[in-house]
């Protein structure tokens, strides 16, 4: 279990953050500036917190009360520093083995080796960074964080310094080479696709606080708050006024329509009539029902309104659709109501090009309602 409580101040910013994790990927998410890299080099011993705690499993790395600093060299830590810091001067393996000073010459080079082996590289040990793609360089500077066997794998920006055409390959092979190895890992983004795809647990960060640490499909559908939803770029994000809350399920008003969304089990709570709050539907979770068709099936429909698509977008294999509700009052999106996400097929045959008077249907386990902050 990795723990971190620390403090920590500079000339205009202050850090002050709490969050805890298992043995898992945990992904430090946030704009830049929200102190996501200074928390890495608090963890790495690179920058001395002002107060707090530290700790992987029974071992400390840093406790002020108790007077505890451990050196980096001591806290058995692989770092990927951003754009990886390769060294232009040393051979591949060179790289990898740098970390190892201090050991038989023979145990460097054949440590440096096996990794190289396991990385995919065996074959590179003589060529420099600059003979080297992207890819190759990335996994150089993981194999020499993980030469030194480390408890605790730090990455900061892993692929900052790829172009956005190769950046999806190497977040898989990224995500392959760190559950192989098996070594619990903090990385740090400001990339919501990479967090997800790489981590187990995503730990939010906004002007040096935390406002939420949570596993990431938690995260994704469950955001804790409206500043939250913002961060984590959700889409429909609405206000309307509670009508009624249970245990179950809470009615909303909004746009002169009545809402029912499932209360959450996870974290239940009864806001009182009359309180607006912030809620969110996903784009791909709305249904469109054509006019031209039999009356929908209430047992299979929930939320249905009426309204007509007012804009498109074709985003290359989906069509996002703006559509305007057909109630009085100004949208709540400028010129539109909703953003609903159809797969370019679904678009086709359903002729969406032609008809632009549509019914929707929104299962009420789509909506999301927000507690108010």
């Amino acid at each position: 279990m990795l723990s971190l409580l620390i403090s920590k101040r500079l000339d205009g910013f202050a850090l002050d953050v709490r969050w805890e994790a298992g043995d898992q990927v945990v992904a430090l998410f946030g704009p830049n500036g929200a102190g996501k890299t200074l928390t890495l080099q608090c963890l790495a011993g690179l920058v001395r917190p002002d107060r707090g705690r530290i700790a992987l499993g029974d071992r400390v790395f840093f406790d002020s009360a108790a007077g505890v600093d451990l050196r980096p060299q001591d806290r058995r830590l692989g770092y990927v520093f951003q754009g990886y810091a390769l060294f232009p001067h040393l051979t591949v393996e060179e790289n990898v083995a740098f970390g190892l000073k201090g050991r038989p010459r023979t145990e460097r080079r054949t440590r440096a080796r096996m990794v190289l082996e396991r990385l995919g590289l065996a074959g590179f040990e003589a060529r420099y960074p600059r003979e080297l793609s992207g890819g190759q360089q990335q996994r150089v500077a993981l194999g020499r964080a993980l030469a030194v066997d480390p408890d605790l794998l730090l990455l900061d920006e892993p692929l900052s310094a790829v172009d956005a055409p190769l950046r999806r390959q190497l977040r898989e092979e990224l995500g392959r080479i760190i559950r192989e190895w098996g070594k619990a890992t903090v990385l740090v983004t400001h990339d919501l696709a990479e967090a997800y795809q790489l981590a187990d647990r995503i730990v939010v960060y906004e002007g040096g606080r935390v406002l939420q640490a949570a596993p990431k499909s938690e995260l994704l559908w469950q955001p804790t708050s409206e500043r939250v939803a913002r961060l984590i770029g959700v889409r429909n994000l609405l206000r309307g006024a509670v009508l009624k809350s249970t245990p179950e399920v809470i009615q909303l008003r909004w746009r002169e329509q009545t809402l029912e969304a499932v209360n959450s089990p996870s974290r239940l709570f009864l806001p009182p009539p009359g309180a607006a709050l912030p809620f969110f539907i996903r784009p791909e979770y709305v249904r469109l029902i054509r006019k031209d068709r039999p009356g929908p099936d209430a047992r299979h429909h929930m939320n249905l309104m009426d309204g007509e698509i007012v804009g498109e977008a074709d985003q290359g294999t989906t069509w996002t659709l703006f559509f305007r509700l057909s109630v009085p009052g100004d949208p709540s999106q400028g010129t539109y109501d909703l953003e609903i996400e159809v797969p370019k097929l679904v678009y086709e045959i359903l002729e969406m090009a032609r008809d632009r008077r549509w019914q929707i249907s929104i299962h009420r386990g789509s909506i999301q309602v927000l507690p108010s902050e």
